[in-house]
């Protein structure tokens, strides 16, 4: 059986007129008191913005990359993009609807990007990158099958457009994971 089809989600590649409501979702993940409802917080943190429209359409419009967009009764309830970079995906700007966090949802979600990046683009793995501060959502992509790899690159300190660090200790930690090999 098919799990989008259990869930009740539906995938669809992210177009223009999306844009605002990603922004929406994506801050209600991931900042102000709204995150809080759900586990992927980032609130004590950061303040300010995590995205906004111009970065979501760059993103959107960016060749090689999609935000694959999450519906659920015609709502959008989840995100994240994926990016073909040569021999591995990119996996960024994930956000479930804070609501929704701690069901399963993140789980399908998930899955099926690594799907989609290992069928579309024959990639051989996902790579993403996490605020390494970030213990709790590192301890769930690791049950996912990421592994820490120590590769660290500084914050954006100083740059608004990805929010104001209440830290000075912020860095982001590459984590990948291996997709499945075609069957030979």
């Amino acid at each position: 059986m098919n799990t989008a089809a259990a869930t009740g989600l539906t995938f669809r590649d992210a177009t223009d007129a999306d844009a605002d409501a990603l922004v929406a979702l994506i801050e209600s993940a991931y900042r102000g008191d709204s995150s809080r409802t759900g586990w992927t917080t980032e609130a004590d943190l950061l303040e300010g913005q995590r995205t906004d429209p111009e970065g979501v359409l760059a993103v959107i419009k960016a060749p090689d990359s999609r935000v694959l967009t999450v519906e659920r009764d015609g709502a959008v309830v989840a995100c994240c993009q994926l990016e073909h970079r040569g021999d591995h995906a990119y996996f960024g700007m994930f956000a479930v609807s804070p609501a929704l966090q701690g069901g399963g949802l993140g789980k399908v979600i998930i899955a099926e990007a690594e799907r989609h990046a290992h069928e579309t683009w024959g990639v051989a793995e996902m790579h993403m990158t996490v605020i390494s501060a970030r213990e709790d959502l590192i301890a769930w992509y690791e049950r996912r099958g990421y592994r820490r790899t120590g590769k660290m690159t500084p914050f954006p300190y100083g740059d608004e457009r990805f929010g104001i660090p209440q830290r000075d200790d912020l860095q982001f930690e590459l984590l990948v994971k291996p997709l499945a090999q075609p069957a030979q």
